[in-house]
This record gives structure tokens, C-alpha cells and sequence, in this order.
């Protein structure tokens, strides 16, 4: 018979498995700093020991980084995703951004609709809490705040998905953005009118999230993503006109 004796697992192990756990929902998230190994080993209800044999595997997998007088990490495990060298590539090519709202385009429509269908009501009291801060950024008119929570309010119904697999990809796909390698994402919160259109998008986002309505979520999204390429479009067609009127004026001026 294929049955063996059951071991008792080590309480390390326990450690390790839990970390991970966290780190694959989503809930430790890269560069975040972990409590102190004493308050750590106290929240476990392991000896320091047992806690540092579980760090210790957890570095050797990649997943966790000390670092001297700081503490201890969760790696920056997402930037592995992309090459730095695919990143240069992408940051020098403009259809790379098309690439990028198409990609976004697909899958946070698919994103959208779980968290609909799947989003506990806490999930979606967050994405509700991080509206409201996007109104609150939209009274103060700061494109800063405004574009920070946009992430972060994406994110949010990523999150909300309970997908892993499509959590860490988008996660990723939103730290090359924070970096700019994709556009600046506050340009789009310049434009007052703009900036109306986009608070509007998320609020329709939003309630249909809340309504629990998958078709209406995704449409929402999608709507959202073709607006912001189109904006993106528009805002670097006004760019390249402005570059050939200044060109146009430094002509003039070297006839005078």
C-alpha cells in the first residue's frame, strides 16, 4: 500500500510556508519590510531559532532579502519579469505603449468581471475607499495624487480577482509603469477635461463593481483603457506639432 508514516513538520517549515503564502496572494508585497525578528518570532509563536532557519530558507529561494541594520525584506522578486534589457528595448519604442494598454486592456476586462463575480465585500469596500480618496485628489487638483491612486485603485481590482498568477503579472506590468518606461502617467492628469473624463471612467468602474455586474465591469475598463490610449494619441500628436512650430520659429528668427 503507497502510504508512509506521517512526519511532524518542522516549525520553520510552518514559517516558510506561511511567508510564501502571503507573498503569492499578494499580501507581502516587493521591498516591504518585515517586524523586527523578535516581533516576528513572537507573532509565529517560534523560537528566534526555528524563525532565522526559515528566513534563512526563504532568502536561499529568492523571496526574502536582509539587509545590514535595516532589517529584513521581501525581495523585489517583480522586476525579474522583464530583462533590464527588455526594458531598455521597451522604454526607446512608442508602439511598445499600444502593446502595453492592449495587454492592460484585455486582462484587467477579464480582472474587472472575477472581482465582480468573486470580490468579497471587503475587497470591494476598497475599491471603494480608494475611490473616494480619488475624489478627494480631484478636489485639490494634485495630477500626483491623482495618478497614484489610479494605481492603486487598479491594483485594487486585481487584487480583488483572486487570480495569483494574473495579480503578479499586472502587478509587474504597473511597477515598469511607476518607472516610466511605459508614459508618464501624470501628463494624463494635466488637462482638467481629461482629468473629468477619467474620474468619471473609474466611478463607472466602480459601480458597476459594486452592483456585482461582470459585463459592466469589463466594458467600464475597457472603455477606460481605450480612452487613455487615445488621450496618450492626443497628447503626443500636440508634442510633435509643437516641435515643428518651434522649429518653424527658430527658422525666423535665424532669417532676421
Amino acid at each position: 500500500m503507497p502510504f508512509q508514516k506521517v512526519e511532524p513538520e518542522k516549525l520553520s517549515q510552518s514559517v516558510v510556508r506561511q511567508i510564501e503564502r502571503l507573498i503569492l496572494q499578494g499580501i507581502l508585497r516587493p521591498g516591504e519590510r518585515l517586524p523586527s525578528e523578535r516581533e516576528l518570532a513572537d507573532r509565529f509563536g517560534v523560537s528566534r531559532p526555528s524563525l532565522r532557519e526559515a528566513v534563512a530558507e526563504l532568502q536561499e529561494a529568492g523571496l526574502l532579502t536582509t539587509r545590514a541594520g535595516a532589517g529584513i525584506f521581501v525581495a523585489e522578486v517583480l522586476g525579474s519579469a522583464f530583462s533590464p534589457s527588455l526594458v531598455r528595448l521597451l522604454a526607446r519604442h512608442d508602439e511598445a505603449v499600444l502593446d502595453y494598454l492592449s495587454f492592460r486592456r484585455d486582462l484587467e476586462g477579464l480582472a474587472a468581471a472575477r472581482a465582480a463575480r468573486l470580490g468579497s465585500d471587503t475587497d470591494l469596500q476598497v475599491v471603494d475607499a480608494i475611490f473616494a480618496k480619488m475624489e478627494a485628489a480631484h478636489r485639490k487638483r494634485d495630477p500626483g495624487d491623482e495618478a497614484r491612486l489610479d494605481a492603486e485603485f487598479h491594483m485594487a481590482i486585481i487584487e480583488a480577482s483572486h487570480n495569483v498568477i494574473m495579480l503578479h503579472m499586472l502587478r509587474s506590468m504597473f511597477d515598469l509603469l511607476q518607472q516610466g518606461v511605459f508614459y508618464n502617467r501624470q501628463m494624463i492628469f494635466r488637462q482638467r477635461l481629461t482629468r473629468d473624463a477619467l474620474l468619471d471612467q473609474h466611478r463607472a468602474i466602480r459601480d458597476a463593481l459594486m452592483a456585482r455586474d461582470p459585463e459592466a465591469a469589463r466594458r467600464a475598463v475597457e472603455d477606460h483603457l481605450d480612452f487613455v490610449g487615445r488621450a496618450l494619441e492626443a497628447s503626443r500628436k500636440a508634442d510633435r506639432h509643437e516641435e515643428v512650430a518651434r522649429l518653424r520659429m527658430q527658422h525666423e528668427d535665424a532669417r532676421d
